[in-house]
């Protein structure tokens, strides 16, 4: 399955005399959105190559991991378990948005505090999880591994060998990472970190064969999941300039800095550039509810 590449019209594009065009991956499927549907496409079939029937995996309350596993478990008949940071929540999730999904999408629950959640990928940690459930597949949080990487290399198609530069939001790394395996020599990778601090280069170094890429880590609006009344007024403006939605945790922090580094002359006239639409829109609502209690602006959704 392939996404549409759509070209972006506005006057800074313009006036820079640079392209951009927005990959939308976030149009791949209804539920298992963007980069998760690549992420999770090779584990399921090593899930069911294995004769596994439960997919065991991590994530936060809003977040779009959780929710495209929660779909793509059901899709491809398997049961979801799905161990959430924030035992607060097993009393309100009825009232989360991503979490009432996954529910209905047959995912059950193991609700932990953020101490023991920090402990998720020990040994002794993963024993405990199938003393009390069983065999399953495990899945990382956020999907990253080996086989994520692998299905992200299929998002760059010969067709985008025009582009000089490819950009992508950055969270775990395997969506970039596979973007920097299969982007062709002449092209330059950009991975814009949605979370604060500079570790990520670290863990991408670790994933990729080749030094054609650049982490940008000045765009993360103060770490994971933070926002500003400044991104949310330019997602929203954005969307009324080219209908197009923008999630404010990965993608919408994506194209502000792109947009901020093209008025500032980065690039040179004449760059083609591809961004990816990543999309992560069911986590809008959440976001939403969040900035109301901020008295900030809210998305358009």
């Amino acid at each position: 399955m392939q996404s549409i590449n759509q070209l972006i019209e506005h006057p800074l594009l313009v006036e820079k005399q640079v392209t951009l065009v927005l990959k939308r991956e976030d149009l791949l499927h209804p539920f298992i959105s963007g980069n998760k549907y690549r992420k999770l496409k090779y584990n399921l079939w090593a899930a069911k190559a294995e004769n596994q029937h439960t997919i065991l995996t991590f994530g936060g309350a809003y977040s779009n991991h959780i929710a495209a596993t929660a779909y793509a478990a059901k899709e491809k008949g398997f049961k979801a378990i799905g161990v959430i940071r924030g035992e607060e929540l097993e009393n309100s999730w009825q009232t989360n948005n991503t979490l009432k999904k996954a529910y209905d999408d047959g995912m059950r629950f193991k609700f932990i505090s953020r101490s023991d959640y920090r402990e998720k990928e020990s040994a002794e940690f993963i024993e405990a999880l199938r003393k009390e459930y069983g065999n399953f597949y495990l899945v990382p949080e956020g999907g990253t591994n080996s086989l994520a990487i692998k299905g992200c290399e299929e998002i760059i198609t010969k067709e985008d060998k025009e582009f000089d530069v490819v950009c992508s939001s950055v969270g775990t790394g395997g969506t970039v990472a596979g973007l920097i395996k299969s982007s062709f020599v002449h092209q330059k990778v950009f991975g814009f970190s949605a979370l604060k601090g500079d570790f990520l280069r670290n863990e991408i170094e670790q994933l990729v064969d080749n030094e054609r890429w650049q982490l940008v880590t000045n765009y993360h609006f103060g770490g994971y999941a933070k926002t500003s009344k400044e991104l949310i007024e330019f997602i929203n403006l954005f969307k009324d300039i080219t209908s197009i939605s923008l999630d404010p945790i990965y993608t919408g922090k994506m194209i502000f800095g792109l947009f901020d580094m093209i008025k500032h002359d980065t690039f040179a006239v004449g760059t083609k550039i591809m961004a990816i639409h990543t999309g992560g829109l069911q986590g809008i609502a959440g976001m939403n509810s969040v900035l109301k209690k901020k008295n900030l602006p809210l998305l358009n959704i």
